[in-house]
């Protein structure tokens, strides 16, 4: 049996805190999470094919900004500085813009099962990314592979921002947009984007089957100090924007109404968190593929410990994104080494069964 709308859980508003208390609960669970995502980062650097131990690590960056020498051998460093630290730092990125992402959809939807696959970006990036994998070679031939890997990125970039407006439209109506209608119209072209990826996979050959398949389970192993200073920006503009978003959605959690009274300019800040969320999601897909469940559980988990209030809630969804995600990796690439796990295996591997406890928890509070 289908569930309305209406029966869906409703998060409630952020208590008022004293500032003191408030402060000091701010200061511990984001000083907890960067402890933590800190310790994440050396394990990642250190673990693999070949070992790298902290005080290595340190001494190779070191010695490339050129205030020290030695301690390593040549094979650690190009390993850490080519390959592991661009990886690195791409699931902190990927996995923060998701995090986020997931707290600013759960706080405008009022609903802690929101999910930024929910507004249709990563069903369109998904397609855009296909097609170009399938009809790019074939349409622009030799082009297509000197636009590589670029080309693949800004297409399932383009195809991501592409559904969000899209479903942006179909929900907006003499300049007010419906929640409930966004949230449909986003499961809608999200299954349509869904029927166009099955329809490029029958025509797709052999090898293109391979690498869509590999592609749309996610992975970071594409990252390189190539794509990410293309990536960068788009995340940093999507987590900085989410950022300045929490007092409006803080207001959202009380209804529309009364967020209108209090002074919240109610329609732009629900344009500004789509598109936000499109940017950061949409950019995530674009280099590292489908990664699902992360903002989906992410905001959920941080939500218990600190609350709703979204001035905490949204940078503390970006480290604990980022701290999953990036562990998340290390267990894909050393599981089953030398061969490489999909990422997004791991993650929905983590966050089905905690989405399916989460709904039945829910539901059994109505």
């Amino acid at each position: 049996m289908s569930t309305a709308i209406t029966d869906l859980p409703i998060l409630s508003p952020p208590r008022v805190l004293p500032a003191q208390r408030a402060l000091s609960r701010r200061g511990v669970v984001l000083g907890g999470l960067g402890a933590l995502l800190a310790g994440a980062v050396l394990l990642a650097l250190g673990t693999g094919a070949v070992a790298i131990a902290p005080g290595e690590a340190l001494a190779i960056v070191l010695a490339r900004l050129g205030v020290a020498e030695g301690g390593f051998t040549q094979q650690q460093a190009l390993v850490l500085l080519y390959i592991r630290l661009p990886r690195v730092l791409m699931a902190l990125l990927a996995g923060g813009a998701l995090g986020v992402s997931g707290a600013a959809l759960q706080g405008l939807f009022r609903n802690p099962l929101a999910d930024p696959g929910l507004v249709g970006v990563s069903g369109g990036a998904a397609l855009a990314a296909v097609m170009a994998l399938v009809l790019g070679p074939a349409v622009l031939g030799e082009v297509w592979t000197a636009l590589q890997p670029g080309g693949l990125a800004l297409a399932a970039f383009a195809g991501g921002m592409a559904a969000t407006l899209a479903v942006y439209r179909i929900a907006t109506r003499e300049g007010r947009t419906g929640v409930a209608t966004l949230l449909l119209a986003g499961i809608a072209v999200g299954a349509t984007a869904g029927a166009g990826t099955g329809l490029m996979l029958f025509l797709a050959d052999d090898q293109q089957l391979r690498d869509i398949t590999f592609w749309s389970l996610g992975s970071l192993g594409g990252a390189t100090w190539h794509n990410l200073p293309i990536a960068a920006p788009l995340f940093l503009i999507a987590f900085v924007g989410l950022l300045r978003l929490s007092r409006p959605l803080n207001a959202l959690l009380l209804g529309e109404a009364e967020a209108f009274h209090l002074g919240v300019n109610v329609e732009r800040a629900k344009r500004q968190a789509v598109v936000l969320t499109a940017l950061g999601v949409g950019a995530a897909v674009a280099v590292c593929g489908v990664i699902g469940f992360v903002g989906l559980v992410v905001p959920h988990l941080v939500r218990l410990v600190a609350g709703p209030d979204h001035r905490v809630l949204l940078p503390a969804s970006a480290l604990l994104g980022a701290l999953l995600l990036l562990l998340a990796d290390v267990f894909a690439r050393t599981i089953a080494a030398p061969a490489e796990l999909p990422v997004g295996i791991v993650t929905a591997a983590v966050g089905a069964p905690f989405f399916l406890w989460l709904l039945v928890r829910e539901r059994g509070r109505l």
